[in-house]
C-alpha cells in the first residue's frame, strides 16, 4: 500500500491573476473557499498574516481546523516552504492526522485575460490511520473541487 496519495484540481477563474492572487493569500479568502465545512483559525499571534507575508521556511503556527466553523477537528502545523509572490506557494506542513500535508497553488494568466488556479496536493496521513489514505482521497479532491468552486462563484458575481 503507499505511504502517500495525492490529487490535482484545475479551474478557470474569471478575474485576473492579480486579483485572484490577492484573494487567496489572506484568511478571509481561504476561509470563503472552506465553507461551510470548515474555517482555518490562523494562530492567534499571527493576526491578519497573508501568505504573501510569511517567510519561507519558517513555521507561522498551529492552525485550527474547525468543523462548521465551530468544532476544532485537526490542526495544520503550518509552514510556507516556497513562495513566488502573486503566482505560487508550497506548503509542506504536518497535521494531527497527517504525517505529510502538500499543498501548491499556482495562479497563472489564462488564455482569455482571465486566471488559471491549480492545487496539487500530496497526503500521508499517520501510521495510525494509513489505512484511511485512499478512502482520503476522494473526500479531499471533492472539498478541493469545493472550494474552486467557491473561488470562481466569488469572481463571477455581479458585484466583482
Amino acid at each position: 500500500m503507499p505511504r502517500a496519495w495525492g490529487f490535482d484540481r484545475t479551474s478557470r477563474i474569471p478575474a485576473s491573476p492579480a486579483a485572484v492572487w490577492a484573494r487567496i493569500v489572506t484568511p478571509d479568502g481561504i476561509n470563503d473557499e472552506m465553507r461551510p465545512w470548515l474555517t482555518m483559525a490562523l494562530p492567534r499571534d499571527a493576526g491578519d498574516l497573508t501568505i504573501d507575508a510569511v517567510r519561507p521556511g519558517e513555521p507561522v503556527g498551529r492552525a485550527w481546523l474547525r468543523l462548521g466553523g465551530l468544532v476544532p477537528i485537526d490542526y495544520d502545523d503550518l509552514v510556507v516552504t516556497e513562495l513566488e509572490p502573486g503566482r505560487r506557494f508550497l506548503e509542506q506542513s504536518t497535521m494531527a492526522s497527517m504525517r505529510r500535508w502538500e499543498h501548491e497553488r499556482t495562479v497563472v494568466p489564462g488564455a482569455d485575460g482571465g486566471a488559471t488556479v491549480t492545487d496539487r496536493v500530496t497526503y500521508e496521513p499517520r501510521a495510525v490511520l494509513r489505512w484511511a489514505g485512499p478512502l482520503l482521497r476522494p473526500v479531499l479532491a471533492a472539498f478541493f473541487a469545493h472550494r474552486h468552486r467557491r473561488l470562481v462563484r466569488h469572481f463571477a458575481a455581479p458585484s466583482r
